[in-house]
């Protein structure tokens, strides 16, 4: 495996005159997550205060009445992250690693390949998001690792349409076998960028996130050439 500079250095070059693109892109993508992330979470906060009132009073009826409200909004959350942000993700991801390539169509790469075989994408997003809420369910440490596990799960649904979401998943934990500390040690290398990042009151993260999505893109893109010249098996079964 390739040094992190290595990875860093080919996003560099690849965003070279494509910086705007990244940032309107990423700007987007963070305005889908915030859309549909916001309500929930508003209406989460909003409703404290009231529900504390109202267990202080016993009043069983207006708690249920406010528990039914919370978890409308958090059912309609979950279900747009699903369709939408899941499918958008996997399109931000992607249209990252078709850069590397030299098509530095940003924004329009994102929602092409979002919408692009989307009830797969949606299906795949889904079933990693389960697998790794279940985890995370177990202990808190087993969630990380699968995480660092499935993260090549992205490009695989998008590079690899024929295979189904389990078998995408599947083949990112074959793919990541020995390498899930390359990639946490990859990402930790971007963390004075994310403290500085801190500073500017989270502007910083509009140009951060794509230099780092691309580096993972980089880093994707040489472990597929080791795992094909293993014949495309790191022991699959």
């Amino acid at each position: 495996m390739k040094s992190n500079q290595y990875f860093k250095n080919a996003a560099l070059e690849a965003l070279r005159g494509n910086w705007g693109k990244a940032a309107l892109a990423t700007l987007v993508f963070f305005f889908v997550a915030c859309l549909f992330s916001g309500p929930s979470t508003f209406s989460s906060i909003s409703t404290a205060d009231t529900l504390q009132d109202a267990a202080y009073s016993g009043d069983i009826a207006a708690m249920m009445s406010i528990y039914g409200k919370i978890l409308k909004f958090s059912s309609i959350s979950f279900i747009a992250l699903i369709l939408l942000f899941g499918p958008l993700s996997i399109g931000y991801d992607n249209s990252m690693r078709v850069l590397l390539e030299g098509d530095n169509a940003i924004p329009q790469n994102m929602f092409k390949i979002a919408f692009n075989n989307f009830w797969h994408k949606v299906w795949g997003y889904f079933l990693k998001y389960i697998l790794l809420y279940l985890w995370t369910l177990l202990f808190i440490i087993p969630g990380i690792i699968k995480i660092f596990s499935y993260a090549m799960t992205n490009f695989i649904l998008e590079e690899n349409p024929e295979l189904s979401a389990s078998e995408a998943i599947h083949r990112s934990r074959m793919m990541m076998k020995g390498h899930k500390f390359d990639l946490f040690w990859l990402s930790l290398s971007f963390i004075g960028w994310f403290f500085l990042c801190c500073l500017t009151f989270g502007i910083g993260f509009i140009w951060l996130i794509p230099y780092a999505q691309t580096s993972i893109a980089a880093f994707y893109k040489e472990l597929k050439v080791e795992y094909e010249a293993n014949g495309g098996s790191f022991n699959e079964s």
